[in-house]
């Protein structure tokens, strides 16, 4: 039988057991005898050096602290083991309550529901049934969405024991000074230079390469899905300003470093800079900075004149050959207008006239390494150049481009292709344990964030992360955030939230992956490999010193079957254990029960020679992928417009668990769409995706037992939440109906019905409260995402179910299309907010209001008119009007623009629409019969 708990720590929201000696008698590290645990301990003497019960310096000359033996506690010289993270719960204040209001407004939600069900409104059967099916469906709705929320954490790392433990120099160990941590592998995939500036990708790449990671260990890979030349030159032109800005970033510590984000900032940029040369090295720096964006903005027309020049050069050559040959000069001359390189060669990719082999659709693959591996060692620069980097490392992470293969008659399975294209072709040339990728248009905001990502990964325990995801965060979105753009109730909400169950969900961009949970492994089973841990010597075991073959995972897996699941490349293959040893934590300490020695990722990386440039350029073809299990078990998942949702899903779904890294200066930020039309066609794409995941085998109702219960109910949310959209328009349209008809969903307004409404309101408020403190999200922002919640849920959403349905059972599939936009002034920085482009996606909510609103009027002219007038029925009505009309007003604001430019089309069909459904009502359900002429109501005629 277990004996009694000792005495726990006694500061707030902890209670772990106090320091104990070697004996097992608790120590009191200050004369206070203030009850205190180690790790608390250890997190008060790095912040403050006092104790927290007495607020004095910790005293440690004869020994800190005291025990009933007399013992001491150690020196804080001595360096105790310390995790690199710690896991911090939400205060007790905050989360006990909302826990407690969960369960009370599901308490009174089920007593509401069962009052609903068993009192029928029998004057308007019909009204009833769809309000209390509608309310049900609500009921469930929220159930999978609040449920998950119960374990909201938060997590901090150590940065300074990062590199105390992977980069601090030993005389006898590590006399060079080299880095011990893990390989790291940027990808970042762009499709089209016309919807995505090569100037807009220059700058993310530049932000990469300047990123605070040691430089050998770091490699950034970009994958062209369209094989534009545009594209190939920008980042060669990106190259070069990289041997001037990455330094700069390095000699002056610069933040952010995307040159483009930095030179706009407003403000002293002077502040906390300590070097003199600093106003004379950023004014060199912009200089070169504007003449490198003037060369990627005239790409286009240089690409083409040289095009021309080199055409009618082989024109003119045609021309000669033809006439030294007798042939008739008077017929056309026949030739392929190419797209010409720097270097007098035809383009393999994409040419601006497409012609077979040079389509986007058809292409060779392309690779090309643009900066080489650098050296172990530091470089440092001269003072010769533009900028004195005498005394600053010089060196540059390897960069490489690439556009894999396209051929008619293959499905190349968009971003989820090129994402695993990346893989492999990386896998041969770097091979690195971790794998962060990012959109183009998201740059590196913070320059240690990868070292916060690698603190969880490095951490004792971490073996099992198989990503970790960074909120997203946007720049260039109107300061109202007008349609919920920012998204912070879903990135530090809920996402907060699944971090205290089984991980975050994967969002598509700005996540680290273990690239060995990406090729389909599951966890490391520590039950399953403790048996070799320690030998009868007390070595170290196998799993601690080298690598674990494929088997060793995946038992059914043998050689023969490496072909069959990653295709015939043997140095991918052979990449895969290595892969996976390398980002093992460092076995430190007893806690780290799978991890590898320190110091083996110290060596030098091989140099790249052209056998493995032609492997990784073998690896991107389009037939690669055949009869292999890519797409399916391993890398990015196929099948879905949110491939993303799907490869966290089944990641998770093997037993992985995924960490969510909330950092005090954002991680990465990007763009966002803030027009109404592309933020809905967002939210559509998006919604498709969920859809197609319901109907689909990744549906969480046929997830594993690996998958925790709660993230079950998160995961069934992803794919269930489009289709409350069929309930929301119904209930949005039930005030309306209410109104024409003069009946409620409740046959009386009593006093029963309104403290249930009260109740639940009141739940409703303090939930929303309390949600807005422990996740310190904006009340303001809450409310902008409760109305995007139902003007996306009456249109995109809708359509994202019916798109779906016509899908799965007739096989047929449409689009939503834009209109052209209006003309506004291009000098507004937020000129795009007020475009008004149409698309058939707008008409719900439109009904939806103009109905709303026309009810209201009918409603209340009645209700004067009436002998008899019934306030109650039409106050109760109008509310719920009032509650539909109040979420869709941004939507409203957006439809009148600048200047209130509005398609006159919309308010045709919508007021047409409108109209019918209301004589279509009338016709229906006349006002006649002994209640209206009670009431008066047959005094009354609808116009």
């Amino acid at each position: 039988m277990a004996g009694p708990k000792g005495p726990s720590c006694a500061r707030p929201a902890c209670d772990r057991e106090v320091m104990k000696d070697e004996w097992g008698v608790d120590i009191y590290p200050c004369e206070c005898r203030f009850k205190i645990c180690r790790d608390c301990f250890l997190d008060a003497q790095n912040e403050t050096g006092l104790c927290p019960g007495c607020n004095q310096a910790y005293k440690t000359n004869d020994g800190v602290g005291k025990s009933g033996r007399g013992g001491g506690f150690e020196d804080p010289a001595d360096k105790p083991w310390q995790p690199l993270t710690q896991r911090i719960p939400i205060p007790s204040n905050i989360i006990t309550p909302y826990r407690l209001l969960i369960v009370v407004r599901l308490v009174v939600l089920g007593f509401f529901l069962t009052w609903r069900v068993t009192h029928v409104n029998d004057d308007a059967v019909w009204l009833w049934f769809m309000s209390i099916v509608c309310e049900i469906w609500f009921a469930f709705s929220w159930i999978l969405d609040q449920i998950p929320k119960l374990c909201p954490v938060n997590r901090s790392t150590d940065l300074e024991l990062l590199r105390e433990k992977f980069e601090t120099p030993d005389k006898t160990k590590n006399p060079e000074g080299r880095s011990d941590l893990p390989g790291l592998d940027f990808f970042v995939s762009t499709a089209d230079p016309e919807k995505e500036p090569p100037l807009v990708t220059a700058n993310t790449i530049l932000s990469i390469l300047a990123a605070e990671y040691p430089v050998e260990k770091l490699a950034c890979y970009i994958s062209d899905d369209g094989g534009a030349l545009l594209t190939f030159e920008a980042m060669a032109e990106a190259c070069g300003l990289a041997d001037l800005w990455v330094p700069f970033c390095r000699k002056h510590d610069i933040e952010p470093r995307n040159p483009d984000t930095y030179f706009s900032l407003k403000g002293d940029p002077t502040k906390n800079k300590r070097r003199k040369d600093f106003v004379k090295d950023r004014r060199r720096v912009k200089r070169e900075y504007d003449e490198f964006k003037v060369r990627i903005n005239n790409l286009p027309d240089t690409i083409r004149r040289r095009s021309d020049a080199y055409n009618t050069k082989e024109e003119m050559k045609m021309l000669h050959t033809i006439r030294e040959s007798g042939v008739d000069p008077t017929e056309p001359i026949k030739i392929k207008r190419a797209t010409w390189m720097a270097d007098g060669s035809h383009w393999p990719g994409t040419w601006s006239n497409p012609i077979r082999d040079h389509a986007k659709g058809d292409h060779a693959g392309i690779l090309q390494v643009m900066l080489k591996p650098p050296s172990p060692d530091p470089l440092y620069g001269s003072g010769d150049g533009l900028v004195d980097y005498s005394d600053v490392d010089i060196r540059l992470p390897m960069f490489v481009y690439m556009s894999r293969e396209k051929r008619p008659g293959y499905d190349h399975n968009k971003k989820a292709g090129a994402m695993n294209a990346l893989v492999r072709s990386s896998a041969v040339l770097s091979n690195g344990p971790f794998i962060l990728n990012l959109d183009c248009d998201h740059y590196v905001n913070n320059c240690m964030a990868v070292r916060e990502g690698i603190c969880f990964m490095m951490d004792g325990g971490g073996e099992d992360i198989c990503y970790i995801q960074f909120p997203q965060r946007f720049e260039g979105i109107d300061p109202s955030d007008r349609y919920a753009n920012h998204n912070t109730v879903f990135f530090d909400g809920n996402m907060r939230a699944l971090d205290g169950i089984q991980g975050p969900f994967y969002v598509g961009t700005g996540c680290m992956f273990r690239r060995f949970a990406l090729y389909g492994f599951d966890p490391p089973n520590l039950g399953l490999l403790s048996s070799g841990k320690k030998g009868g010597d007390g070595t170290e075991s196998a799993s601690e010193t080298q690598a674990l073959k494929a088997t060793d995972f995946d038992p059914d897996l043998n050689v023969n079957e490496l072909p069959r699941r990653f295709g015939n490349s043997i140095p991918l293959s052979n990449s895969i254990p290595v892969a996976e040893f390398q980002g093992r934590p460092i076995a430190d300490h007893p806690t780290v029960q799978y991890g590898r020695p320190p110091g083996v990722l110290r060596d030098a990386r091989e140099p790249l020679d052209a056998t493995a440039v032609a492997e990784a350029v073998s690896v991107i073809s389009c037939w690669y992928e055949d009869k292999t299990e890519w797409g399916d078990r391993v890398g990015w998942i196929y099948g879905s417009v949110t491939e993303d949702v799907v490869t966290g899903y089944r990641m998770h779904n093997r037993g992985w668990r995924s960490i969510y890294c909330l950092t005090k200066r954002d991680a990465f930020r990007g763009s966002a769409p803030i027009n109404l039309t592309d933020r809905l066609h967002q939210v559509l794409r998006w919604a498709t995706g969920s859809v197609e995941i319901f109907f689909s085998r990744n549906n969480a109702f046929l997830a594993s037992k690996r998958l925790k219960w709660l993230q079950r109910l998160a995961y069934l949310n992803v794919g269930i939440y489009p289709f409350t959209s069929l309930f929301l328009i119904v209930y949005c349209f039930l005030p309306a109906l209410s109104l024409f008809s003069g009946q409620f969903i409740v046959k009386n307004v009593n006093a029963t019905f309104l403290i249930y409404l009260l109740l639940m309101t009141l739940c409703l408020i303090g939930l929303a409260v309390l949600e807005v403190r422990w996740s310190e999200v904006l009340l303001e922002d809450w409310w902008r995402n409760e109305q995007f919640w139902l003007i996306s849920g009456t249109s995109s959403h809708l359509a994202a179910v019916i798109q779906g349905l016509l899908k799965v059972i007739a096989g047929i599939e449409i689009s939503f299309t834009l209109t052209a936009k209006a003309v506004e002034d291009a000098d507004d920085v937020y000129a795009e907010l007020y475009l008004v482009k149409w698309t058939s996606l707008m008409i719900p909510p439109i009904v939806i209001g103009m109905v709303n609103v026309l009810a209201m009027v009918v409603a209340f002219s009645r209700t004067i008119y009436s002998v008899a007038p019934q306030w109650g029925k039409f106050v109760g009505g109008a509310f719920f009007s009032f509650w539909v009309l109040a979420h869709l007003y941004p939507f409203f604001k957006g439809l009148m623009g600048r200047r209130r430019k509005t398609p006159t089309i919309v308010f045709v069909w919508s007021g047409l629409i409108a109209i019918t459904l209301s004589l279509l009502w009338v016709a229906i359900n006349p006002s006649s019969g002994p209640a209206d002429s009670v009431a008066g109501g047959s005094n009354f005629e609808f116009p």
